[in-house]
């Protein structure tokens, strides 16, 4: 396989790094954490000056037609600036919701709005009980004349503080932990019965905890099947998660960047720390890490994609597992060879090493798809 970038990838890559280079440093975005919205706005409007948040949708709809790659491109990049605007929750993870779910008029109304910066979303699928288990739904929506009505609570929304609307999904028939009767819902976030409690997360992103109560909504408001909803949901999380692995990828690469810097300016008994070879395999172990982690997020990134729901569970599930390990690896090697410095607040590479556990644990963590990589085994040799 060629993994070379073309020349419109190449630009890409070279645009969004050279934004973060000159306006996200490390300082300035410990300012946006402590002030409100917790990211920056101008930062926002210039991901949409640069055309990102219209990537991965339709030139039809206002899009600019960007695939899987141009998608890792980007994550990647946020991951080495530790990024908290809001863009996967409202590109990537709502975004694959409309892209494989919403009507021609869904997309023609709200696709425009996102490119522009106007419109944030937030996918609201996680409740207190269900885990990792997207099948398990509490929250009912139920039949109401031409409209629905939602009941139900939903936890770490991711920025589901400052969304404009959100995607919801509620069971509108069957029992709780049913695969079937799931439907998925736009709903405004300032719409009469929708209360939102935000908070900041360990590693400086924002989320929320929502509260539905006799929230209406029309029937414009149903993405898809109303009792179909699932596999939607399913193919969009698998296709966030493949971004996050690139996101991981990218903080990884930091910090193995900052702890080889470490080692050949720190000095012990007069010579850089880096000379003492025992060091200098951690630091190859971390590369090595790194690099397997890159391997298996561009196989899910080619995969994620595809329409065969088995086949991209399946390398999606294999790519988590490696980047949650290597994650371990890198940052607990990273903060072991900076020593004290590294477990300060004011050294980044403890925040990076935050961000990639995270990560690890958003929809499921290493043990978690090593599991589902072994029961998808097991399937194919039955």
């Amino acid at each position: 396989m060629d993994f070379d970038l073309n020349d419109e990838q190449r630009l890409l890559k070279e645009s969004v790094e050279r934004l973060l280079a000159d306006r996200y440093d490390f300082e300035t975005r410990n300012t946006w954490l402590g002030g409100e919205p917790g990211w920056s706005p101008d930062m926002w409007a210039r991901y949409a000056e640069l055309g990102l948040l219209a990537l991965p949708f339709s030139s039809d709809h206002g899009g600019m037609d960007g695939g899987p790659v141009e998608t890792m491109i980007v994550m990647e990049a946020f991951g080495k600036g530790l990024v908290v605007e809001p863009y996967f929750s409202t590109v990537i993870l709502s975004g694959g919701v409309l892209r494989h779910g919403a009507s021609e008029d869904q997309k023609a109304d709200l696709v425009p709005q996102i490119a522009e910066g106007s419109l944030k979303l937030a996918l609201a699928q996680t409740e207190r009980q269900s885990r990792y288990d997207l099948f398990d739904v509490a929250t009912s929506a139920r039949a109401d004349g031409g409209g629905w009505v939602i009941d139900g609570a939903k936890g770490v929304v991711l920025h589901g503080d400052s969304a404009d609307r959100l995607i919801v999904t509620a069971r509108t028939a069957g029992d709780r932990r049913d695969t079937d009767g799931i439907g998925v819902f736009l709903v405004d976030a300032s719409a009469p019965g929708v209360s939102r409690r935000g908070y900041m997360t360990q590693d400086g992103h924002r989320a929320a905890d929502v509260m539905f109560e006799n929230v209406r909504v029309g029937p414009e408001a149903v993405i898809g099947d109303p009792e179909g909803g699932l596999p939607l949901v399913e193919r969009a999380v698998d296709e966030a998660i493949a971004a996050l692995c690139a996101e991981a990828v990218g903080g990884l690469e930091e910090m193995h960047q900052l702890t080889v810097e470490y080692l050949k300016m720190r000095k012990q008994f007069g010579v850089p720390i880096g000379n003492f070879q025992v060091l200098q395999h951690a630091a190859a172990d971390m590369f090595i890490d790194l690099e397997q982690a890159r391997s298996m997020t561009m196989f899910a990134t080619m995969m994620a994609h595809g329409d065969n729901a088995q086949a991209r569970r399946r390398a999606v599930s294999a790519a988590k597992v490696q980047v949650g390990r290597s994650a371990r690896s890198v940052g607990q090697n990273a903060i072991q060879l900076h020593g004290g410095v590294g477990m300060t607040m004011e050294f980044k590479v403890g925040h990076y090493f935050k961000r990639a556990t995270t990560i690890d644990a958003t929809f499921g963590n290493a043990e978690y798809h090593l599991a589902r990589v072994a029961d998808a085994g097991s399937l194919i040799a039955a």
